[in-house]
């Protein structure tokens, strides 16, 4: 059918209402039409056409229809640019090639004739989808398929077609602000410096944060997860099954292939970037306050839905296979980009109070990180199944944030009285509250030095002493091992001394109880480490306790003659499983390495007299690679730096003069008789 019969009948098509299964043929069509077209009139008139027809526009598909009239005009100037390219490859008659270009509109008033569709009869929104279409169907400048003026013409028309699209669409139109993200977040990477310095990032960053957290192509409020919960049910064997059939899994399915959640990380980078630039520092933090509102919505929804009973570590026990294996990790490829993108997002407005003195005030500083620890508090649900450790943006908003708190201790005290526990001295039943403990355990911890005692003892050792009294098994272990950590950060602030020596007795106890069974023997040695630190001088805890670090000392020793001497398993579910010892170690040997780690710690007197005791702990090791592990170990605190100059002295002398050297290689009798000792006997008695 010759062009112009052709673009009359596809004419008349878009002016009547179409079955929406015919669609993506009429769109198909249209594309192979608009390249063919030899007259800029009509070329003006088919855009037009295709910006404003009631066949595509009276019942929108959202997105979908956007992407699809985007679409049209990518795959044209693609076509256009595959056209150019076979006649100049394979055509070896100049005159035959002539021909076939004088068949064709030029190039560059095919795009002016297309840019002049986008007119009145248009909202400006759609403009962008066919400029959009253009410049990212003619590929990137390095290819080189526009010329350098040309190309800043169609990126001009896009920035500018963007302004005002800002300007005139009503906050209403969701699929108009939908349509801008959608466009800016593609073409963005596309444009040049001085282009991106041209959009009105003022208007654009909340029409982007709507458009990705709240609009029904974006993560909805995060209320989908609420709606997963009726889809949820029991079997007859009493796990959860979540069908594959359902309606809430097509949804997540649905939302996974949509643009905007689809490419969730191109438009946080878009929205991090926006928070950069904006001129008024108040919309930072009303892009905080959105976002915390967000994640807590997100929270409450996930509360609300049986799966968040099940634990991470049991899911394989209480759900489906199905379940298991296909729908709830299909909803974690959606709840996962949401953390990283709104750590992005995060990470973008740290870093702005960090070089803006407006948003570093005291006045708003304390609450930009308070917003961000309250946003990263209500997605910890998911960072704990994700894992922060190689996350680095995360670290990064989490550590800035708190020191940035910190500098304000009597907002410490009021964000820790708003997430502490709701019930405190006890365990958290459900799931979703041990993971927010955790969170309360792992922040209170970087604020033992500014928190009052009083605070501390009413608030924190409540919360740390529930966790330490119910042990680490199963799915407490994380909490447990956070519990020892508050512990030992608070005993190590100077104020609170009174409050170590009360709960000292009862944390040495319960460290025993535990070990090994459910704690690690890195996080064993680290708190007798410490609290032999907290109770020698300098410390002023050693004033009033100075038999203390003796005793400890005893208890290690006194422990250590009836451990098990099998190697203990590795805590493959605790985050110190990766930095454990080199080889498997029994109880006997750790507790062995526990006293060798604080001879850098104990008086001068103490430690003169547990040398030997040392020694000898050494050589009770049954086990030989152990025994040889303990030996080195002995040797890396002895030269290692480890030792201040006054300890090292006393060191020295009982390894050089003393039979140490004898004592640790060879065992007692030998370092007896080098010390000056005259036999067995001698040797005995020592």
């Amino acid at each position: 059918m010759p062009a112009d019969r052709l673009l009359g009948t596809l004419l008349r098509a878009l002016q009547t209402y179409t079955d929406q299964q015919d669609t993506p043929r009429l769109f198909g069509t249209t594309a192979s039409l608009l390249t063919t077209l030899n007259n800029p009139l009509n070329v003006t008139l088919l855009t037009s056409q295709i910006l404003s027809a009631p066949a595509i526009w009276a019942r929108p598909e959202g997105l979908r229809t956007c992407m699809r009239c985007l679409s049209v005009f990518h795959q044209a100037a693609q076509a256009l640019v595959k056209h150019e390219r076979d006649l100049l490859e394979k055509a070896t008659d100049k005159e035959f090639t002539k021909l076939q270009l004088e068949r064709t509109l030029p190039k560059d008033d095919w795009i002016k004739a297309t840019i002049n569709g986008a007119d009145e009869h248009s909202p400006r929104w759609r403009h962008l989808l066919a400029i959009a279409g253009l410049l990212l169907g003619f590929g990137p400048a390095e290819e080189e398929n526009l010329s350098r003026n040309m190309r800043s013409t169609l990126e001009s028309a896009l920035v500018t077609a963007a302004n005002l699209s800002l300007e005139e669409t009503i906050e209403d139109e969701e699929l108009g602000l939908a349509t801008i993200t959608l466009v800016l977040n593609h073409c963005f990477p596309h444009l040049s410096d001085y282009e991106r310095s041209k959009l009105d990032y003022d208007l654009l960053l909340p029409v982007l944060t709507q458009s990705a957290l709240h609009s029904r192509e974006g993560l909805q409020s995060g209320y989908f997860l609420g709606v997963i919960d009726r889809d949820v049910l029991a079997g007859p064997n009493g796990r959860l099954q979540w069908s594959q059939h359902s309606g809430s899994y097509q949804q997540i399915q649905a939302m996974l292939s949509g643009p905007l959640v689809g490419s969730l990380g191109p438009l946080a980078r878009l929205i991090g970037h926006s928070i950069e630039q904006v001129t008024d520092p108040a919309l930072v933090m009303a892009v905080l306050n959105d976002l915390e509102l967000f994640a807590r919505t997100l929270n409450t929804q996930w509360r609300q839905n049986k799966l968040s009973e099940v634990e991470h570590s049991e899911q394989q026990e209480r759900l489906e296979d199905v379940t298991f294996k296909v729908t709830v990790p299909t909803l974690w490829k959606v709840l996962q980009p949401t953390l990283f993108a709104s750590v992005i997002i995060l990470r973008s407005a740290t870093g702005r109070v960090l070089a803006d003195g407006a948003l570093a005030s005291d006045a708003l500083a304390p609450m930009i990180a308070r917003k961000s620890l309250l946003t990263l508090r209500s997605l910890y649900f998911i960072t704990t199944r994700q894992g922060s450790a190689t996350f680095s943006q995360y670290n990064f908003v989490n550590y800035t944030s708190m020191d940035i708190l910190g500098a304000y201790p009597h907002e410490v005290q009021s964000f820790l009285q708003e997430i502490q526990p709701t019930q405190l001295g006890r365990v958290s039943e459900h799931p979703l509250d041990r993971c927010l403990d955790l969170f309360f355990l792992n922040t209170a911890e970087h604020f033992t030095l500014v928190l009052p005692p009083k605070f501390s003892e009413a608030v924190v050792l409540p919360v740390m002493q529930a966790y330490l009294k119910a042990g680490g098994q199963g799915p407490l272990l994380p909490i447990f091992e956070a519990a020892h950590s508050v512990t030992l950060a608070l005993f190590s602030a100077p104020q609170n001394a009174d409050a170590t020596i009360t709960n000292l007795p009862f944390y040495v106890d319960s460290l025993f109880k535990v070990f090994p069974s459910n704690l690690s023997a890195r996080q064993f040695r680290l708190a007798f480490k410490t609290l032999l630190k907290l109770t020698s001088p300098p410390a002023p805890l050693s004033l009033s306790q100075p038999m203390m670090p003796a005793t400890l000392l005893e208890l290690l020793h006194e422990r250590a003659q009836h451990a098990g001497t099998t190697p203990i398993p590795l805590h493959s579910g605790s985050p110190e499983a990766a930095v454990e010892n080199p080889i498997p170690l029994s109880e006997q040997a750790v507790l062995t390495l526990t006293v060798l780690d604080g001879l850098t710690q104990v008086p001068l007197d103490l430690l003169d007299e547990w040398l030997p005791i040392t020694a000898d702990m050494i050589h009770d090791v049954q086990d030989h690679h152990m025994r040889e592990h303990c030996k080195e170990h002995f040797w890396h605190i002895l030269v290692g730096g480890e030792m201040d100059p006054e300890r090292g002295r006393v060191c020295h002398a009982w390894w050089s003069t003393g039979g140490g050297k004898e004592w640790v290689l060879y065992g007692r009798q030998e370092g007896a008789v080098m010390s000056g000792g005259a036999g067995e006997e001698n040797a005995r008695r020592l």
